[in-house]
């Protein structure tokens, strides 16, 4: 089966997670099967580096590191950064998360921290790959996790040794911030961020229990570390964002990878921000599912910064704005956006919120933008491209309904 014949929706496989819910052969479970690294209770892998902390039975969880049983250079199994750059295939993302072991051990968020404990939290902190030696209480099983806000883990195995085997490198930058236990865990964040600290790291120094004031640390689950990391460098962009000058014309970007389809739409106006996510069916499932029609999610915010967690679009409308801020700042510059993002059924496997993450940065950083005399010569560009109705969208769009009618920041004053 190639991968030009998968129309497996993403929201359906996380539910399945291999169960066979779809009456197919699971496509995900089949590549994990095939690329099982063969391996003994003991062996010595470079980790990416990467650690996952679970969320399930807080603030008793499991934790831990993924590490192939190999050594060499294995970024490009963990980092979506190095996906989007070598332009890597569902099926390559898949094939390299396959290889790696999901070494875990059970641990409360808070508390005297032990061997595995450390040895994870100094794998965080790891700038490049290094070698671990691993002694597992037992072979790992051919399963995996699904979630749409991270990468797929699999083959979990409970482990009961991880020591490392080389000296690590941690960037200047990070080991004074993880030493300094006077500096909110927020600040820690936006410095390691104007240092270059790619995202991803942030993301595990923070889940791993480094950033903060002393007592206040504790591991972060994986999940609410992705959601809190990309709300904390928005909102410090925003700050600066919401007094820079109007952008003086439409701008309108597009960018495709991997079945995940975005039209960008910046608008002359003081900030303001709407994700509309489009969950697009596959041709065969029918209505038990709720897979027979698009299936829509929208949240957006006005001037003022947002209070409420965005429940429909997620941890991905936080992604979705960073990234837009970053373009903004770039450019320093405000706009009015609107960002339309389309998951079609070749985006069979979730792959985290990460990809979409570069997916914008990509498209923002080294594509230029359409421009559009008006809106509705935007729409009518987007929707040659866009596989849902436009009607639906429009009909949907906040922003559209409330163009031009919001005040602005300066007229309060």
């Amino acid at each position: 089966m190639s991968e030009k014949n998968f129309t497996i929706p993403a929201q359906l496989c996380v539910r399945c997670r291999g169960k066979g819910l779809c009456g197919m052969p699971c496509p995900i479970l089949k590549k994990f099967r095939e690329s099982q690294p063969k391996i003994k209770e003991e062996f010595s892998g470079s980790s990416p580096p990467e650690i996952f902390v679970g969320r399930y039975n807080y603030p008793n969880i499991f934790a831990g590191i993924l590490a192939p049983n190999q050594n060499e250079n294995t970024e490009n199994m963990s980092f979506p950064e190095s996906w989007l750059k070598e332009n890597k295939a569902i099926l390559d993302i898949l094939n390299y998360r396959s290889k790696l072991i999901y070494s875990r051990f059970q641990t409360k968020i808070k508390g005297q921290r032990n061997n595995l404990d450390e040895t994870m939290q100094i794998t965080s902190m790891a700038s490049s790959p290094f070698s671990l030696y691993f002694k597992l209480k037992k072979k790992p099983n051919i399963s995996f996790f699904l979630d749409i806000f991270h990468p797929i883990i699999g083959n979990p195995a409970l482990v009961e040794k991880i020591k490392p085997e080389e000296n690590v490198k941690v960037e200047s930058k990070v080991d004074y911030l993880i030493n300094d236990v006077d500096v909110k865990a927020t600040t820690a964040m936006n410095e390691l961020y104007k240092s270059r600290i790619n995202t991803s790291n942030i993301i595990k120094i923070l889940s791993a229990g480094l950033l903060g004031i002393k007592k206040d640390r504790k591991l972060v689950p994986t999940r609410w570390a992705i959601t809190a990391t990309d709300d904390s460098l928005g909102k410090q962009l925003l700050e600066k964002i919401r007094y820079y000058q109007e952008i003086s014309e439409i701008q309108l970007f597009h960018y495709y990878y991997n079945g995940n389809h975005f039209e960008v739409l910046f608008l002359p106006g003081n900030w303001s921000f709407e994700v509309i996510e489009v969950s697009m069916p596959g041709s065969e499932w029918n209505a038990t599912h709720n897979l027979n029609a698009p299936l829509f999610m929208q949240d957006y915010e006005s001037s003022f910064p947002r209070k409420k967690y965005a429940e429909n679009v997620v941890g991905a409308y936080y992604t979705d704005r960073l990234a837009a801020c970053e373009y903004l700042e770039k450019i320093k510059r405000q706009a009015t956006v609107l960002l339309l993002h389309e998951e079609r059924p070749e985006y069979f496997a979730p792959l985290g919120v990460g990809i979409i993450r570069e997916s914008l940065r990509k498209m923002f950083f080294e594509t230029k933008p359409e421009k559009p005399e008006t809106i509705e010569e935007a729409f009518f560009i987007m929707e040659k491209r866009l596989h849902a109705p436009i009607s639906k969208y429009k009909e949907m769009s906040w922003i559209l309904k409330n163009y031009g009618k919001q005040k602005k920041l300066f007229d309060f004053n």
